[in-house]
Parts: structure tokens; sequence; C-alpha cells
């Protein structure tokens, strides 16, 4: 076991702790204090001084696409497959896959697999059983047997609403599947978190709102995501929020889709909390490797890009330019969705919570990431790449 102490950075966790030493140890914070120093040890010692620079938790990125997605415009449109250093370099330290709108050409058995090669390359990884369809696609054949039996999986999703791409669930259809991943959290000891796309259907969240009053299911059971997609979406969303739902917001966008009415996940960010919305209810996923689509009013595809785990980072600079406090940003784009989704040694710097840990300049800019105490980037750069 190697240590690494990590000296006089402002550390913020999420809240400022102030000039504070770090010390990571088998893949774990082990010790912090501000006279925190280590003499005469026998074990390999790793010490950064990180004067002038601020220490963060480790993003976590709840909707990435890791094994690809797309292909709305045709096989030739499906979309690559993330590598370690597409997270890593953007200080992602856990990423959440899911399947997106192909469930056919890609599958769970793919993902799976997937995620267990970037935790063997230095990322901590996770899944959403089922897919954009119900009845949902599953390994075991349940969603709740997977979630129970299968340690990667946590929740289920993302299930579409409010699509022309979805299978236009029925209220009870959703209920039962929230249920269904509940259930088989419960007994995991798993979030069992519902994970929805919403597209920009006219019902908006209207679905779920059903689910909940008809049915003993709760709002705090389903995490929709894509909620900064229009200005009425946003509106809806904020008010779920204030009831209590974690709402999230897409980072991945273009000019075009900002054009139609998207609202950047910054400024959905700065509107919620002005709007009165705990920030601990706002979160930010990248959509990574998902296609961007664009369609027209009949529905036909007329322009697809593909989502940046990037901008998740991206998107935290944007905020804090708006003027959104530090802890607020980090919330967003790391402790609400470890929180949301039952991940109670990520998102956060304090002893005995897993060493993915940040270290950016004062602009956020990022210098170096360790995840689970193992260096990925050092001075702005990968040191740690994927197998191929």
């Amino acid at each position: 076991m190697s240590l690494t102490l990590i000296k006089n950075a402002e550390v913020y966790c999420p809240e400022p702790l102030g000039r504070v030493n770090v010390l990571l140890a088998g893949g774990k914070i082990a010790a912090i204090g501000a006279d925190l120093e280590l003499h005469g040890t026998a074990l390999p010692l790793t010490v950064i001084d990180a004067e002038g620079l601020l220490l963060v938790p480790g993003f976590v990125d709840p909707l990435v696409h890791i094994n690809g997605g797309g292909g709305e415009g045709g096989f030739h449109t499906r979309t690559p497959a993330m590598r370690l250093q597409d997270a890593s370099i953007a200080g992602v330290t856990t990423v959440i896959s899911a399947l997106g709108t192909d469930a056919t050409t890609r599958t769970l058995t793919d993902m799976l697999a997937k995620a267990c090669a970037l935790e063997t390359e230095g990322l901590s990884s996770y899944c959403y059983t089922g897919s954009y369809e119900l009845p949902a696609r599953t390994i075991t054949g349940s969603v709740r047997d997977d979630i129970i039996l299968i340690d990667k999986f946590i929740g289920v999703g993302e299930v579409a609403i409010a699509d022309h791409r979805s299978s236009q669930p029925t209220a009870t259809e959703l209920a039962k599947l929230a249920a269904d991943a509940h259930v088989g959290g419960m007994l995991a000891g798993k979030s069992g978190i519902t994970f929805v796309h919403v597209g920009d259907g006219a019902d908006q969240l209207g679905l779920i709102e059903q689910a909940v009053a008809q049915h003993d299911v709760r709002l705090r059971q389903f995490y929709p995501t894509h909620i900064n997609r229009s200005r009425a979406l946003l509106e809806h969303g904020i008010r779920l929020a204030q009831q209590g739902m974690t709402i999230d917001f897409t980072t991945s966008t273009n000019p075009e889709l900002l054009a139609l009415g998207e609202i950047s996940a910054a400024e959905s960010l700065r509107e919620a909390l002005a709007a009165g919305v705990a920030d601990t209810q706002l979160s930010f996923s990248s959509d990574g490797h998902a296609s961007l689509p664009e369609f027209d009013a009949s529905g036909r595809l007329v322009g697809l890009q593909v989502g940046r785990i990037a901008s998740l980072h991206e998107a935290a600079q944007e905020a804090l330019a708006l003027g959104v406090p530090l802890p607020s940003v980090l919330r967003a784009i790391s402790g609400n969705a470890a929180r949301t989704l039952g991940l109670g040694q990520k998102g956060k710097i304090s002893v005995g919570a897993d060493a993915d840990l940040v270290l950016t300049s004062h602009d956020f800019a990022i210098r170096h990431v360790w995840a689970r105490g193992r260096q990925l980037v050092q001075d702005g750069e990968c040191i740690v790449h994927s197998h191929f």
C-alpha cells in the first residue's frame, strides 16, 4: 500500500474546510487535519504541495452511455464507447451507465462488461438495468432480481416518457417499475432509483405525477433527467424539486438545441436556486456518448451530435461564472447524484470516504485527479489510459 499526502489545499467537502492536509491510504481518505504530517513511515509516500489550489470531491456523472448509444439515424450513427480518459481528464471519477434508445444492438451484458473494464482501469462504475422501453430489458428476467443479484446494477433506467421514442408507458406501468426497483434496492441495500428520460412531449413530468397520485410510490423514487430541455419543462421540474424530488440537468448541448429552447445546465441551476429549490435537489449529468438528436416537427431526424463527458466540468465552470456558489456547484456535479443513487462513499471529502478527489486552480481548471486513491491525471495530463 502507498500513501499520498495532499498539503496546503483549500478543501471543499463540499462546504469549505479551510486550508488543511488530506492523507490518502488504501483507496480511502485516511485523515484530514491542518497540521497533519507523516514522518518515518516505511510505506511509499507521495507528497503533493497544493498551495493555491482547491481540493474538491471527484465528480459523479449519473448518466453516461459507456458502451455507446445513438443510432436514431441508422447503424452508422451509433455513437462510440467511452474510454477511461474521457472521464478522468474532466474530473469524473464515478460514472453510472444506461442503455439509450437502442436496446437491441446495445445490450445490458455488453454495458456490464464495459463497466467492469472501466472499474479495472481505475474508475468507479455502476449501471441501471432496464432501458427506454417497457417492459424493461433485464439480464435475469426481472428488474428486482437484476438489482438484488448484480452488484453494479443500482437502479433502473433510463425509462423514457413524454418522447416519441418511448414505448408510451401508462402511469400504472411506470409505478410498477418504480415499485419493483424500490423493493430490489431495499433488499440489496441500494438506492433502487428509477432514472427517467424526459422528452419534449407536452405531458412533461405528468406521468410521474400520475403514478404518485394513483399508486403507493413516492416522488423521491424517481430521478428525471433532461429537465433543462425547455422553459416549460424546467418550470415543471422546479415545482417537483420543491416537493423533494431530485431533478437532473443535461450538460451536453449544442447551439442548435439552445436555439430551439433548451436552457444551459448552468443557467437552469442558477434559476432553480433563485426559485428557492434547495441545492441538495439539483444535479448535472453529461449524457456522455449519447446522441444529441435534432428532430423536425414531423419527428424526422435532421441533425445528430455526440454527448461529451467533459461538458460536466464545463457546465460547472459556467455556473461559477454566473455566480452560483462553489458548494452548490459541487453538490450538482458530485454529492447530489451520489446521495440520490445511494453511493454513500462518493461525492464528499471526509475520513473513510473513497479517495476520489480533484485538485483545481481557482478558475476551476483541473490539475490533478485521483480515483480510489490512484492518480489518473497529473498537471492537467492523463497518466492512465484505457487498455486500447
